[in-house]
């Protein structure tokens, strides 16, 4: 999964080091903690954490008001099937359904799946190859028509549209037809363009998915926002994510791209027909800003609710909530992950024992100050899997010792390493860094200055990082740049080993172009573990599989994890029935959040 902030600042990055010392000691003076700050505060928050893996102020919740959000960053597409960036797929559960969903509860229960438009999850055959849903009574489109079994096929049938709906998650299309023979609704030449054959619907209130192989995390992927109905007759194909057609409680009334969004109500919808949702707002807004210190200041002015994009406040608007408005903050895991990859058709990193020289040669202690501190930035990160995914271990798994003796580095260590490579003088190599991540090139900096340490001298090359698809997701490029490490995050998709590392680890998804196996990691055995996790049942089974999917992938030394990533989110004074949620990594659960007085 995707997330995006724009703030591109260098002055952000040069402000992000002078509050470092005041984020230590907010830490030790239990900033970090999960205590709720009493019982809240005069102005009526919550209080600090009060709404991290719990809810908060559930019952204060009332009808009608404007819930404002605000952001520095636009979705890349509000069209289910295009959209990709983990806000996006929260707030598009106000204009669309699926037949299944996140669970509206705080922490691990979040990411389980619920029904939403079917009646029930799915019945799933002894194989695990065909999954059977039926649809719920009085389920309607904005204009009041019955949603049907063939709108949700049709939505589905979308995902196969790569050539006009390129972006999202393409999850389905590689479960449903390994074998690419479906064209697409736009290429289909059947009359109904209904000829996906591996979905059947046998009537308007009945749909069935045919896999070729089974796949224990299907119906995860059916809660995916990409496997929203699309009504056929309102499908305006390329356009579709300027004023998508709601199945939801609230439908477009205006977007200007860049500028603002504007949600009301869909009086079509009926509560009867939703378990999920309870449409507190009348109306729902997002006002989008161009600068995060702006943005910030209206958040904590009282002007908005709530920051749309959910990757923390700037280090100058988390200085001054942490000082003097504490207790309309959370301080959750993020479910991400950053770190520094190897690409091993990069010299000398096909070597494994000069990627264990980096990992043994970085200050982990400065990485994490780099990405914000133990509050800002997270705790040290020591493995690939993150907290939020089944089997994770987190920091109890430290094969490296990165939190533990070797924390500071151990140039001890890195020097055995760069001479069992045949590189006992160290090597010189080139960091890719996203330009408009300031935090990135802080990050890069610092593992700069503590490699040089054990001889590996680094050169720190910042391109343009909203082309990263092209220039370091293509490996000719990487190889020819010399990229010998990439700095990076990533979040799962949805909590599995398969929703998060699959596209990071697996052979299969090394790609010409906008690949993300970076390291160009080719191991059967990761492959054949990822292969067994598809056939496994049980979720005791699962986690043991992707516990052992993370050790080969942290044996092989392919990635410096440098956190385990936190966020510093606000939460105005004004909003209730508020948490996080392990479906959107950390994010709070947009869908029923409502105002404690809706006329303010």
């Amino acid at each position: 999964m995707t997330t995006q902030r724009t703030s591109g600042r260098r002055k952000q990055a040069l402000a992000a080091a002078a509050v470092v010392a005041a984020l230590l000691t907010t830490a030790a003076c239990g900033g970090g903690g999960d205590d709720d700050g009493g019982s809240g505060s005069k102005n009526g928050a919550a209080g600090f954490n009060a709404a991290n893996n719990k809810v908060a102020q559930a019952s204060e919740a009332k009808k009608g008001g404007t819930l404002k959000f605000a952001s520095t960053q636009d979705a890349d597409s509000w069209d289910t099937t295009r959209g990709y960036y983990g806000f996006m797929w929260d707030f598009s559960r106000y204009y669309s359904r699926q037949l299944v969903t996140n669970k509206t509860e705080p922490g691990k229960t979040g990411a389980e799946v619920t029904p939403d438009l079917a009646t029930d999850v799915a019945k799933v055959s002894a194989d695990g190859k065909t999954y059977t849903y039926t649809l719920r009574d009085g389920i309607t489109w904005e204009d009041g028509k019955p949603i049907t079994s063939k709108d949700v096929k049709y939505g589905i049938e979308r995902v196969w549209a790569q050539d006009v709906l390129s972006g999202g998650p393409t999850y389905l299309k590689e479960v449903l037809d390994p074998k690419g023979e479906y064209q697409g609704p736009y290429k289909d030449k059947a009359k109904d363009k209904l000829g996906l054959k591996a979905i059947e619907t046998p009537d308007d209130k009945t749909i069935v998915f045919h896999l070729p192989a089974a796949n224990s995390d299907f119906e995860e992927m059916l809660a995916l926002t990409s496997a929203s109905p699309v009504r056929q007759d309102k499908d305006t194909k390329s356009k579709y994510g300027l004023h998508p057609f709601s199945s939801g409680p609230y439908k477009f009334e205006s977007y200007n791209p860049g500028k603002d969004l504007t949600l009301v109500r869909n009086t079509e919808w009926k509560q009867s027909s939703d378990p999920v949702r309870k449409a507190y707002p009348d109306k729902i807004t997002i006002k989008f800003f161009t600068n995060a210190n702006d943005l910030d200041a209206r958040l904590i002015a009282g002007d908005y609710d709530i920051d749309l994009a959910q990757t923390g406040l700037s280090p100058q608007g988390r200085t001054t909530a942490l000082k003097e408005h504490k207790e309309n903050l959370d301080n959750p895991v993020s479910g991400y992950i950053r770190y520094a990859t190897f690409p091993q058709n990069v010299k000398p990193f096909d070597n494994i024992h000069c990627r264990k020289a980096v990992l043994y040669g970085a200050d982990h202690v400065s990485l994490q100050t780099a990405r914000g501190g133990p509050v800002a930035g997270g705790d040290i990160g020591t493995n690939m899997l993150p907290p939020a995914v089944p089997g994770s271990e987190g920091q109890k798994y430290d094969p490296y010792e990165m939190a533990g003796a070797n924390k500071s580095g151990n140039v001890e260590k890195a020097k055995e390493e760069l001479k069992a490579c045949g590189k006992p003088n160290g090597f010189k190599t080139t960091i890719a860094v996203r330009n408009n991540k300031p935090v990135e090139v802080a990050t890069a900096e610092s593992l700069q200055a503590s490699l040089k340490k054990v001889g590996i001298n680094v050169e720190i090359d910042q391109y343009d990082g909203s082309q990263y698809a092209s220039v370091i997701g293509s490996p000719s490029n990487v190889q020819k740049k010399g990229y010998g490490i990439i700095i990076m995050g990533w979040g799962p998709d949805f909590p599995s080993v398969q929703g998060y590392g699959l596209p990071l680890w697996h052979s299969d998804y090394i790609l010409d172009s906008a690949n993300n196996n970076f390291a160009m990691i080719d191991d059967p055995k990761i492959d054949g573990l990822f292969a067994d996790y598809l056939t496994q049942k049980d979720a005791a089974g699962k986690e043991k599989t992707a516990r052992e999917i993370n050790h080969k992938v942290m044996e092989g030394a392919y990635y410096l994890p440098f956190v385990f990533e936190k966020f510093i989110n606000w939460r105005s004074s004004n909003i209730a029935n508020v948490y996080t949620t392990d479906a959107y990594s950390g994010m709070y659960d947009f869908v029923n959040i409502g105002l404690k007085n809706p006329k303010k």
